[in-house]
């Protein structure tokens, strides 16, 4: 008996080749899951020299930016945790961002040979047919019996509306192929089963999770834990049987974790450029996610998933009205189960934790606290943003599926009985209720030229040895397309400041998206709100000097853009020279101004 499969009456298997028939059921599953994958990515994979993710914002030029930066360092054995070429002098702390070291350096050849948008398109088709495939085989051999069930759960899993919002700009979030297997060997060691083997591969589990997706793991030990102690209650006198093979195990764990990740972890919270905690304000679920359709749904109604969501890449709950009716049903149903209902509590009450610190409901703020205010201002914990919680939900409905799934497929009537197509009308139910939230294919337009100036070397004549380019204005979160600038060039160049986390200031370890900026930096930022040339003064002059020597810059780079004259006219005034015109963008070469050359 497998560890929470219920002990129902099945017909007996057939001898002849059943492992065959388990082995080609499973490749069809996993092959579906991957195919379907391949479709919703489709618009990127036709595309992979000009697409772009269109709701990724900024976000696909920086992951495309990591696994280029992570190759660079593989292929010439330089330190993948740290790099120069944003924010130089000071650099970034790559543990300490979302570089997704557990893929970006195995996958280090295929960014090579084929580029950073290859990579991109196989982590994100992977993580989410993986993820659905890792569910699939822990449901089936483990939770119910039937492949159908398991099947469908997976499916739930790996492709929720929630999945495929991350998966405009959020690999690391849709990375979820390890967790079934953490949260598998967990259960094996409370069941007692090989404490020392399991707990090493509890432990390397773990370390392999912290190189794809920390604050995922986080999130996924909350719901867990719900999981966990609401079973333990239920199941009270199994607790001290539990309590001795855990400890063995989990110190193991522990010890394997530090063996392989202590070092790294290390150096994303106290190394270079690290930073305590990232403030990301008050932001929750509105109680009306839960019930609307997400923008990327069959029934998806973009306006209304706005309305109560940060942005498209955070429709963190979106499940739906018809399904949310049906896991009160399926919850009701099978209370009595002690699994079913332990996962029933850890949806309910991630959910609830996902409101946040305030309770909305429909846009209106009803001034009630919600359970997220005791947690909040937590070590780690003070780094989550509320919303996210409701991803820990999305294996809970999948698993509630399933179980529901498993029991009408294992029902058998009275011989007496009138029969009744149960199955048939279960699976129209389920059809119905999951088919308005089913993904469709991610939305691709293509991505901005690279000017001449970088696709064509021409940057080579005006950088000098240990030199960067300065973008104008710089990159910053809002300002992402100089990273793919850079990727185009080779990585052959060094830039200041960027789009990255790090700490607020020299002395301020507070975490902040891009980097603290110099004033000329901000007399650019200026120039963007107003869309007017700023009045330049002798000591902006003098600071202007200043910070180009900092940033040991060797040109000036503005690209056709929105108040592109005003940015213009604005460094004509502070170099009191003009820009040249060359390959598509305006050049201020000023390496006498900071080499004396």
């Amino acid at each position: 008996m497998s560890l929470f499969r219920p002990a129902v009456r099945t017909e007996p298997i057939p001898a002849a080749a059943p492992r065959m028939r388990r082995s080609w059921a499973d490749a069809g599953i996993v092959g579906g899951y991957l195919l379907f994958s391949i479709v919703l990515f489709g618009g990127l994979w036709v595309n992979l020299g000009q697409g772009y993710l269109w709701n990724s914002a900024s976000d696909q030029n920086l992951w495309e930016w990591f696994f280029s930066v992570t190759a660079h360092s593989v292929a010439h054995l330089e330190n993948p945790l740290t790099t120069e070429l944003q924010n130089f002098p000071l650099g970034v702390n790559m543990m300490a961002n979302t570089a997704m070291l557990g893929v970006s350096i195995p996958l280090t050849p295929l960014t090579l040979l084929f580029g950073p948008t290859f990579t991109w398109a196989v982590v994100l088709t992977g993580s989410l047919a993986g993820s659905a495939a890792a569910w699939y085989w822990v449901f089936s051999r483990h939770l119910v019996r039937s492949r159908a069930a398991a099947a469908i759960g997976g499916a739930v899993a790996g492709f929720a509306p929630s999945m495929i919002s991350h998966a405009n700009a959020h690999p690391n979030f849709v990375a979820w192929f390890v967790l079934p297997f953490l949260a598998l060997k967990v259960i094996h060691l409370a069941r007692g089963h090989r404490p020392v083997r399991n707990g090493s591969w509890l432990g390397v589990l773990t370390a392999y999770q912290i190189f794809l997706g920390e604050e995922l793991l986080l999130i996924f030990v909350l719901g867990f834990a719900v999981f966990a102690i609401a079973y333990c209650v239920s199941r009270r006198r199994e607790v001290r049987a539990m309590l001795r093979p855990l400890a063995v195990g989990g110190g193991i764990a522990l010890l394997v974790t530090l063996v392989l990740a202590g070092f790294p972890l290390w150096w994303q919270f106290f190394g270079p450029q690290s930073y305590a905690g990232l403030a990301h304000g008050e932001v929750g679920n509105d109680t009306a996610a839960f019930t609307r359709f997400a923008t990327q749904s069959v029934a998806g109604q973009p306006e209304a998933a706005a309305a109560v969501s940060m942005n498209r890449t955070e429709e963190n709950a979106f499940f739906g009205w018809p399904l949310i009716v049906l896991m009160i049903v399926v919850t009701i149903w099978l209370w009595r189960e002690a699994v079913a209902r332990s996962l029933a509590i850890s949806m309910f009450l991630m959910a609830w934790l996902s409101l946040g610190s305030g309770i909305t409901v429909v846009q209106k703020d009803t001034g009630v606290a919600g359970p997220w205010r005791l947690l909040a201002d937590l070590p780690l914990l003070d780094t989550l943003l509320a919303t996210r919680l409701a991803l820990a939900c999305v294996p809970a409905v999948a698993a509630l599926l399933a179980i529901a799934t498993d029991r009408v497929f294992a029902f058998r009537p009275a011989p007496d009985a009138r029969p009744l197509p149960v199955r048939l009308l279960w699976l129209g139910a389920v059809a119905a209720v999951l088919l308005p939230i089913a993904p469709i294919q991610l939305v691709v337009h293509n991505r901005p030229v690279t000017p001449a100036f970088f696709a064509d070397g021409t940057w080579r004549g005006y950088v000098a040895p240990g030199g960067t380019v300065v973008p104008v204005p710089l990159a910053s979160s809002g300002e992402s397309e100089p990273l793919h600038w850079q990727v185009e060039a080779g990585l052959e160049f060094a830039m200041p400041e960027g789009y990255f986390v790090g700490p607020s200031g020299p002395d301020d370890r507070r975490g902040r998206y891009g980097a603290y900026q110099r004033p000329t930096s901000l007399l650019f930022d200026r120039v963007r709100d107003s869309g007017q040339v700023q009045g330049v003064t002798e000591a902006a002059r003098n600071q202007a000097i200043a910070d180009l020597r900092y940033w040991h810059a060797s040109v000036l780079v503005l690209s056709p853009r929105d108040h592109a004259d005003a940015y213009r006219a604005t460094v004509d005034l502070l170099l009191r020279k003009p820009g040249r015109y060359i390959d598509g963008v305006w050049v201020w070469d000023v390496r006498a101004l900071t080499t004396g050359s």
